[in-house]
């Protein structure tokens, strides 16, 4: 349902920075181009003393924005990146109905935050869809989607945006949102094997992502997602805390954004997508014994060998 006024609510980016004032800059470069009206900020405190000085940069240019409305959270700890993320997400759902995250290392083509934005204002109210996303790769995109976006039953982390009911839920560990999807009859590797190697160091790493994705796939949720990458990870470096660059997995260059849907797709998830993800992250093949054992010794410790044997195969 739409507001009295006729005009849909300002869905305001959350940005996630730390200590890289070099990228933070692009990110937030692409941000204006974009026309961006509000930003609510998350600056994670240092880890060690010798990352003060680039944390103080960084909150330094961000108390400098004027060309939107800013609020800016200075965090007194370091929470690292997922707890940051998990908290401030939150914090920022409780009083606005949809965002869209970005993090200090994320750049997007122009048009890319009033594309989402739409997507979010249009699927608001569907509850078939948890989430939007700026990012998709030729590996793991339908060959046949033409200009068009699509439906994944695959979360994503580089740049998406949600509503506060996509949000429910993510106060449960990876694992414990894994052995929903056994105790329901979903193979918790449907949609790639990586899943289930990151559900088994998510508390560890302290990362989030895994989390929603579960999320996604326990709830039967869909992801919106464009024709071809409105995004790039420009934080590739010694400097970057989750980031690592794996062979195959670069973008191609970025082309400009789609235009917003005339007409838009009923949620239905492409039937490719499972497939497509489950051979860009397949199972450790037996001949890497070392790699399989780990795998399953990490599965092993987040689902009961019971449910665990209807997944894997022996």
């Amino acid at each position: 349902m739409n507001p009295p006024n006729g005009r849909q609510p300002e869905i305001p980016v959350v940005l996630f920075a730390y200590a890289r004032p070099h990228t933070l800059a692009r990110t937030l470069a692409c941000l204006r181009a974009d026309k961006v009206p509000r930003i609510i900020a998350f600056s994670d405190g240092p880890r060690r003393a010798e990352d003060a000085p680039a944390v103080g940069e960084v909150r330094g240019m961000l108390r400098t924005v004027d060309w939107c409305e800013l609020e800016l959270h200075e965090r007194n700890e370091n929470l690292g990146l997922g707890r940051s993320i998990l908290t401030g997400v939150k914090e920022a759902l409780d009083r606005h109905q949809a965002v869209i995250v970005f993090e200090d290392d994320l750049i997007c083509v122009p048009g890319t935050y009033h594309y989402l934005a739409a997507a979010l204002a249009r699927y608001r109210d569907d509850s078939r869809v948890m989430s939007v996303t700026g990012w998709t790769h030729p590996r793991v995109t339908p060959g046949d989607v033409g200009e068009g976006p699509y439906f994944d039953g695959r979360a994503e982390c580089w740049v998406w945006g949600t509503w506060a009911r996509g949000w429910r839920g993510m106060d449960r560990p990876a694992a414990e949102l894994v052995r929903t999807c056994c105790d329901r009859g979903i193979d918790p590797g449907r949609y790639g094997h990586d899943l289930l190697e990151m559900a088994g160091v998510e508390l560890e790493r302290n990362i989030w992502a895994v989390r929603f994705l579960y999320a996604h796939i326990a709830e039967g949720g869909l992801c919106f997602r464009p024709p071809r990458s409105l995004v790039e990870h420009i934080g590739w470096g010694a400097d970057a805390t989750n980031a690592s660059l794996e062979s195959g997995w670069g973008n191609p260059p970025l082309r400009p954004c789609p235009p917003i849907p005339e007409v838009w797709p009923e949620p239905i998830e492409h039937p490719l997508c499972g497939q497509i993800w489950r051979a860009a992250c397949p199972e450790p093949k037996a001949a890497s014994s070392g790699l399989r054992r780990r795998w399953s010794n990490r599965l092993r410790r987040i689902v009961p060998s019971h449910l665990l044997q209807r997944f894997i195969r022996r």
